[in-house]
């Protein structure tokens, strides 16, 4: 991306590359004046409502992310704003797959999606947007414990094992949240797409640790209550967003519970509203869950446990020896002794060798680019490790440079061959180098001939981390996955650019003031051309009601309104949310 916009803020600046490939330009001037008009609706009402509900810094934190209520976030003010607390915003294009999205949380960037819903999806979409992501996510960053957990969330999830399921529903979700915001989406397609998901939510087999962390993403970051269970406070995004949910999850029939690991067993369905939410006392309870669940993962358990997961994921994983060193490949076999101890290792095409992350000279995936195998665990009738084994030992067992050797493991593997280097880093030995090699397992079987090349042997007694991706991601060049589905971009006709027109009249009214009776043209001609529109005529029956100003125009506007809400049951909860955001408004001082 050569014309990469950082925002001049350390923390994008900083992103690797792997990363920046899902950024997408905001392009502010896209937004039309309906988009404005559906963000100071949904914030407003937000506002309004969740000033009593919302965890305490939901309002100040607003101001801290760089957000306002008339109208759709720049982001560059919100990348000053945020900047102030080491964190950082970019848009993206929809959903992005899981990995990447955690990820991006380990650097303290938040992604937010550069669309917005359309006004008939004003309550809530399941596609993510700006509302969501922005004035869901952002307010609440400004919290330090909870900016600690979402980065820490992210630096754990970036290291998840995921399942060839996780993908296909990642794809599923995608393409129905892209079909349910198109305009003239076909409901047999949206209906086909609704099912996809369904099937794959149910077809997932046993979940795989991404699987699991999304749960507790969602009953945490989007879904969660903290406090006490009988007066618990909002600070989940999926609830602080949605001017319908936000409401109704309050009520008494959304079963609350304490939030521990048994979250876990709770599946969720993004396409309907929660059965049951779960409550923290604090947000330092979400670290310890997480670190609760951390300890079962494969990164940290290592061992055929890790090697069994990423076999199973046919994704790339890194497995690392006790050493340091860090084999990154697709990781198709190994074998284990009776205490269930891994003694070796292979991996199948392209695989590269780290150590501390960084790939090690000479051993990057064009070089093993047909794979890698090597022994794991201790010699026979040595006592230290390989790995510590000091200079003066080696030159015992006749590990030197120049000699043949021949090497008994503990599991019978034999390795005879010439030493051609010795690699140590950071006080320990990751990798021996052999020519004319012969490696045997206890049967005599060849597991490497002289004649396939040069022989490098990893050095380590155990695996003690497998996890998802390459040790050195840029060097490794991960093309990670993206998707082929597109985000749909509107073309508008001659009567939407019309609207578009009136809506910026009674915005630029609202802020400039001037001749309200000139409102009276634009309801004419919403009444004449754009019946089925209602938050226009709402805003302009606002402002003449503050201005106790044309009182029959606006007499003629509220009944229009009060008869729409009959005609059409689904907008009367909109409809009466704006009448009682007209006699009770938003504080002009918060409307900054």
């Amino acid at each position: 991306m050569s014309h990469f916009n950082d925002f001049n803020n350390p923390q994008v600046a900083a992103l690797p590359g792997h990363l920046k490939q899902f950024i997408v330009d905001q392009h502010y001037e896209h937004y039309t004046p309906i988009d404005h008009a559906v963000w100071r609706y949904v914030m407003r009402q937000n506002y309004s409502y969740l000033k009593d509900v919302a965890y305490y810094p939901y309002i100040p934190g607003l101001t801290k992310a760089g957000l306002t209520i008339e109208r759709i976030p720049d982001l560059q003010e919100m990348n000053d704003a945020l900047a102030k607390i080491n964190w950082g915003a970019v848009t993206v294009d929809g959903f992005i797959p899981p990995a990447a999205f955690m990820e991006y949380q380990a650097y303290r960037v938040l992604v937010i999606a550069a669309d917005i819903r359309q006004s008939r999806h004003i309550e809530y979409t399941p596609a993510p947007d700006i509302i969501h992501e922005s004035a869901g996510h952002a307010p609440i960053i400004a919290d330090k414990d909870y900016h600690e957990y979402l980065s820490y969330f992210g630096s754990i999830g970036a290291k998840a094992m995921f399942s060839a399921q996780d993908f296909e529903l990642y794809e599923a979700i995608r393409a129905l949240s892209i079909l349910k915001e198109m305009p003239d989406a076909d409901e047999a397609a949206i209906k086909k797409a609704d099912e996809l998901v369904a099937y794959r939510q149910e077809n997932m087999g046993e979940p795989s640790e991404m699987a699991l962390l999304s749960r507790l993403h969602w009953w945490t970051v989007e879904y969660g209550l903290i406090g006490t269970l009988e007066q618990p406070k909002i600070y989940g995004a999926g609830l602080l967003s949605s001017i319908g949910e936000s409401a109704s999850c309050m009520n008494p029939e959304v079963e609350k519970l304490w939030y521990t690991i048994d979250a876990l067993k709770y599946s969720y369905d993004i396409t309907k509203p929660q059965p049951q939410l779960f409550v923290t006392p604090t947000f330092q309870n979400l670290i310890d869950v997480l670190e609760e669940f951390a300890n079962t993962m494969s990164f940290r358990r290592g061992g055929t446990y890790g090697l069994g997961k990423a076999v199973a994921s046919k994704n790339t994983c890194t497995l690392v020896y006790s050493s340091g060193l860090q084999v990154s490949g697709t990781i198709t076999d190994f074998k284990a002794d009776t205490h269930h101890n891994p003694y070796f290792i292979k991996t199948t095409g392209p695989t590269a060798l780290s150590v501390n992350n960084q790939q090690l000279p000479g051993h990057g995936k064009n070089y093993h680019k047909d794979g890698f195998s090597s022994p794991v665990g201790k010699l026979k009738n040595i006592h230290t490790p390989l790995e510590d084994v000091t200079g003066e030992e080696l030159e015992n067992i006749g590990i030197a440079k120049g000699k043949t050797v021949e090497l008994y493991f503990e599991s019978s593997i034999i390795v005879k061959g010439t030493v051609k280097s010795i690699l140590s880093f950071l006080g320990k030995m990751q990798l021996i180098t052999f020519i004319n090699c012969t490696v045997t397992d206890k049967k005599g079987k060849v597991l490497f001939d002289p004649s396939w090349g040069v022989y490098d042997m990893a050095v380590g007694e155990k695996i003690v981390s497998v996890f998802c991706g390459a040790a050195d991601k840029e060097a490794f060049e991960e093309i990670v996955y993206k998707s082929q589905a597109a985000t749909h971009h509107v073309v508008y006709d001659s009567r939407t650019l019309e609207l578009h027109k009136l809506y910026q009249q009674v915005r630029d009214r609202r802020q400039k003031g001037g001749d309200y009776g000139f409102l009276g043209n634009v309801w004419f001609k919403l009444q004449k051309n754009h019946h089925d529109d209602w938050l226009c005529s709402l805003e302009i029956l606002e402002m003449l009601e503050h201005e106790g100003t044309e009182p029959q125009l606006a007499a003629d506007i509220r009944q229009f309104l009060q008869q729409k809400a009959i005609d059409q049951p689904e907008l009367k909860k909109l409809i009466s949310d704006g009448f009682y955001l007209i006699a009770h408004p938003v504080e002009q001082k918060l409307v900054f």
